[in-house]
């Protein structure tokens, strides 16, 4: 699933326009991306953590020439799958049903200090059309 079908499949599941969704997995990846950045770790609980690791430099070795070359120190992002999806993936438990919570209700606007009831227009006859001469 590329990241067009995934905006697809969660519009649908949402009930959402696909405008909305594309800002929101993109909001979620920019914040995930500065968290791991920053060192910090992101834990949805149930699907995973994200996390940054540290691999120490090494020796590898050119695959043409077999030289040895030293490959350097690197911060990497990781992920680690949480129990909850582990077992769903291994099928020893069935995904639970999507469940959505209702939008809060936005406030009412403030009331007015007078409540004053609309005026009514006077009654006033309409315009008659003036027509047009030819020249």
């Amino acid at each position: 699933m590329n990241r067009a079908e995934l905006v697809d499949s969660v519009a649908q599941a949402t009930g959402q326009p696909k405008t909305e969704v594309t800002r929101t997995l993109s909001g979620l990846v920019h914040t995930v991306t500065a968290a791991l950045a920053k060192g910090d770790k992101v834990t949805l609980v149930g699907f995973g953590t994200f996390e940054r690791r540290n691999r120490k430099a090494r020796t590898g070795r050119n695959p043409r020439t077999l030289a040895p070359l030293k490959i350097a120190a690197a911060k990497v992002p990781a992920f680690r799958a949480g129990k909850e999806l582990k077992d769903i993936v291994n099928g020893r438990a069935k995904q639970p049903s999507l469940v959505l919570a209702k939008p809060k209700a936005s406030k009412p606007a403030a009331k007015k200090a007078a409540h004053k009831p609309a005026k009514k227009a006077a009654h006033k006859p309409a315009k008659k059309a003036v027509k047009k001469k030819k020249r």
